[in-house]
């Protein structure tokens, strides 16, 4: 299933309620829609099981915040909820991450890539609300690959 397939099949109750109007609430509704198979999948491998429900949780809080934040009164309180969102999408995202080795590369790259967009839409709206920008201090990471391999 595609987007585009997706959104057609969304209940019109929920297409018609202005919230639909946000990208990274459309976009986090989907996630949360595909991301069912994905957590069945590592629910199957006891390895992952646990992983399984972390990722499902963490895929279904994001767009459960963007609901009850854009219903907020106060931007500060929108501000709050949105970031919510965002942790809950960089937690999605890592556990993506490691759940690669049952997902497939592939898939779990897809994913990654989809919920980088949704944090990117994110990082946008929470300083819209609060009325200042996110700074984050850049910070440069040296990885030491000299070392020798670690066997798998």
């Amino acid at each position: 299933m595609n987007y585009a397939e997706w959104e057609e099949g969304v209940p019109t109750v929920i297409r018609n309620d202005s919230l639909w109007t946000m990208e990274a609430y459309r976009l986090s509704l989907f996630l949360a829609d595909i991301s069912w198979k994905d957590a069945k999948k590592l629910s199957a491998d006891n390895c992952t099981r646990s992983l399984s429900d972390q990722l499902y949780r963490s895929v279904g809080s994001m767009s459960a915040n963007i609901e009850e934040g854009y219903s907020k009164q106060s931007s500060k309180d929108r501000a709050r909820f949105y970031e919510y969102a965002l942790g809950s999408a960089r937690e999605s995202r890592g556990w993506y991450y490691k759940g690669r080795h049952v997902l497939g590369t592939s898939v779990a790259e897809h994913r990654m890539d989809f919920t980088t967009q949704i944090i990117r839409l994110l990082i946008k709206m929470v300083p819209d609300q609060r009325g200042y920008k996110i700074k984050e201090d850049i910070v440069e990471y040296v990885a030491n690959t000299s070392h020798q391999e670690i066997p798998f």
